[in-house]
């Protein structure tokens, strides 16, 4: 097992000399953690879907520290260059055609194109820039677990595997990026994310919001969109927003008769009676705050002994509440809690 070391800001150019050495180097960014290996080196990349324990059709996201690096590999877009210039760096990865032959089908899952962010992190963005080239970039945690916010939740799940971590606290945003897909027309969002149609219009006009399937034999184009993510070692049931979430806690805590998980608003806390059968997590007072807490309540989750289920609080589908609603729906498997149920 090899040693996974802890960089801070001042161990950058150790960190990017792991990096061009062709070790996998964790990073942080505004959303989630990212697990870092260079772009270009193929047995580098082989390794990251190894340390995920990931399935190798899922393609992975181009993490560049400028726009004029992802013309190397991408047709360049007119398009693309305005979203850029409004939206980067933050929160948005853009899927382009590719020139051919410029990036390996590791990276890209054998698809023509490729998803290409620049993260809204200073660190990482010198990262890059010391590495030289642009790095792989999917979310640093075990395929399948909720997406790590702190440095911590990328040691407890790939110690071990791993040359480092790059340590910047914990993230602002929480949820992974929106992703837009530009090879199609209309433009259509495939993950939701910190920025919704409403914002990108403006300069994409129609915008498609509809929910993409993918088939068992078809190669997703952006990362989630195949395999259940999100998902901590309970089960979690939704509460709709529309139920009485205090009723619900009582029926399960009535029925139930073992300890469980509810993660929740304050105001929704506030209403429960107390029980040591029940131990909660706060998503704070807002969608805002409940985007940047979900992950971390759903992993803290996963280190209370015996807690087998979780009650969470579903919320409205708009604004950020359909990307918070996007990734409760993957972590609870798509189940909601009935009353009927037990």
């Amino acid at each position: 097992m090899m040693e996974t070391k802890i960089y801070t800001k001042q161990d950058i150019p150790e960190a990017a000399a792991e990096l061009r050495a062709g070790h996998l180097v964790s990073f942080p960014t505004e959303t989630v953690y990212g697990l870092g290996a260079i772009v270009d080196n193929e047995a580098a990349v082989r390794q990251v879907y190894v340390a995920k324990g990931r399935p190798s059709d899922n393609p992975l996201i181009v993490t560049v520290c400028s726009p004029e690096m992802v013309w190397k590999y991408a047709v360049k877009s007119e398009l693309a260059e305005k979203l850029m210039a409004t939206f980067w760096p933050g929160p948005l990865t853009i899927i382009l055609p590719l020139q051919p032959n410029t990036l390996s089908s590791v990276v890209t899952g054998g698809l023509s194109t490729a998803a290409f962010r620049m993260p809204k992190n200073d660190a990482t963005l010198e990262l890059i820039k010391e590495t030289g080239t642009p790095i792989v970039g999917p979310s640093a945690n075990t395929s399948g677990k909720p997406s790590p916010t702190k440095a911590q939740h990328v040691y407890h799940d790939l110690r071990g595997k791993i040359a480092g971590i790059l340590d910047d606290g914990q993230t602002q945003v929480g949820l992974e990026s929106t992703i837009i897909d530009l090879s199609v027309a209309p433009a259509a969002i495939l993950r939701p994310g910190y920025y919704d149609a409403d914002d990108l219009a403006p300069l994409l006009g129609t915008v498609d919001t509809a929910q993409h399937h993918v088939g068992a034999k078809e190669t997703p184009k952006a990362p989630g969109m195949k395999y259940k993510h999100y998902a901590p070692a309970a089960q979690v049931l939704i509460v709709e927003p529309t139920k009485n979430f205090a009723e619900a806690v009582a029926k399960t805590r009535q029925h139930y008769r073992k300890p469980f998980g509810v993660l929740a608003f304050d105001e929704q806390l506030q209403m429960l009676v107390t029980s040591d059968l029940v131990t909660t997590y706060s998503l704070g007072a807002d969608i805002q705050s409940a985007s940047h807490q979900l992950f971390a309540g759903l992993r803290w989750f996963d280190d209370q002994p015996g807690i087998d289920l979780i009650l969470a609080a579903g919320v409205p589908e708009k604004g950020l509440g359909i990307a918070y609603m996007n990734r409760l729906k993957k972590s609870a498997g798509g189940q909601f809690y009935e009353a009927t149920v037990f």
